[in-house]
């Protein structure tokens, strides 16, 4: 029986072909299903024995570890260096974008707090 060792929602194509690359390194026999065509399911890679899944997990795990680390040593040098992303950088960047996220994360604060407001009067 196959079991889901990563769902592909929202995974960087990059990464997925890293942990693809781990996988064939291991030697750990998997097969990938695709997105639907609607996007109701967004497909997966999939470990073919149950015997396997504990060492695709053991790798996943260690592979998942080095690029965490790897992904905070860049952002430490960009800091560093003053190249990482602040708001005040994206705000000049795309100043639509961070104005309209900012109203729509009012606008969700403030129907949540609506109903506490009318239920208190």
């Amino acid at each position: 029986m196959s079991r889901l060792l990563l769902n592909l929602r929202n995974v960087p194509h990059d990464e997925a072909d890293g942990v693809r690359a781990m996988l064939d390194a291991q030697g750990i026999a998997f097969y990938e299903t695709r997105p639907s065509m609607w996007g109701i399911s967004v497909g997966g890679i999939w470990v073919t024995e149950d015997t396997a899944y504990a060492d695709a997990r053991l790798a996943m795990d260690e592979f998942q570890r080095q690029r965490r680390d790897h992904a905070r040593a860049e952002y430490a040098a960009a800091k560093r260096a003053g190249t990482a992303d602040t708001f005040f950088t994206m705000l000049r960047a795309d100043p639509v974008r961070v104005v309209v996220s900012v109203l729509g994360i009012l606008f969700v604060l403030v129907m949540v707090a609506l109903p506490v407001f009318l239920l208190r009067g």
